[in-house]
């Protein structure tokens, strides 16, 4: 994928979408093939024919070009919002806490969430919740997003609302790499989208070519019990 593109993994539960993105920052182990973010090889390296595993502190390092924003918030209960996004920036940026505090304060603005950011996560809705977890992802300036069902443990109706922040920073030109079973929302944000079938690619290419001419019979009946 290209810088400032968004890539959509679809596909049934199981099929490997998520196992997927998690390879690109070695959450997940991957036996054969290349990963590789900026050019640079994920996790491994070659030397003398063989694939050599990095070490800890180097694959660490490499972590820290990609953001992640997961189905579950993961957000620290005993500290405040703007708190659970500035703790990145100060730990592994090393970032003083002025002016960590000011990116936090605006990246918590950017995806609506200012005006709650001396809130903590139990006085948050989920939607809310989700919004801070985006904030601090993005705040570490990643090369690349990824983002993993990021609605699927909300409520239908604060489903929206993180759609359109996700949407928001697609048309800024983040370049994303996110798993959704929103179909419309994936038709609409994607410059590619990727069908998973088995742990494999079944079909890709432009949203209009996927969702309106599919080449297979497996993909056309996804898109149909989707209700796309």
């Amino acid at each position: 994928m290209q810088s400032g593109n968004v890539v959509s993994l679809i596909g049934s539960s199981g099929s490997g979408k998520t196992t997927l993105l998690r390879c690109v920052n070695l959450l997940e182990d991957y036996e054969d093939g290349v990963v590789a973010v900026e050019g640079e090889q994920i996790g491994y390296k070659q030397h003398k024919g063989r694939r050599i595993r990095l070490k800890e502190r180097e694959i660490a390092r490499q972590r820290a070009m990609t953001g992640m924003a997961f189905q579950h918030f993961n957000l620290f209960p005993h500290m405040s919002a703007i708190h659970n996004v500035m703790l990145g920036l100060i730990k592994t940026r090393k970032t003083p806490k002025d002016e960590a505090y000011a990116a936090a304060e605006g990246w918590l603005d950017r995806v609506g969430m200012k005006n709650w950011k001396d809130h903590y996560p139990g006085q948050l809705s989920g939607g809310q919740q989700q919004r801070v977890a985006i904030a601090r992802a993005i705040a570490m300036n990643p090369v690349l997003m990824l983002f993993d069902e990021v609605t699927s443990a909300l409520d239908p109706e604060l489903v929206s609302e993180v759609l359109a922040v996700v949407k928001d920073l697609a048309s800024d030109g983040m370049t994303m790499l996110l798993v959704t079973h929103e179909m419309q929302f994936a038709h609409d944000v994607s410059d590619t989208v990727v069908f998973m079938q088995d742990g494999r690619i079944g079909e890709q290419g432009p949203p209009e070519q996927l969702f309106h001419n599919p080449k297979s019979e497996r993909l056309a009946a996804f898109l149909k019990n989707s209700k796309f």
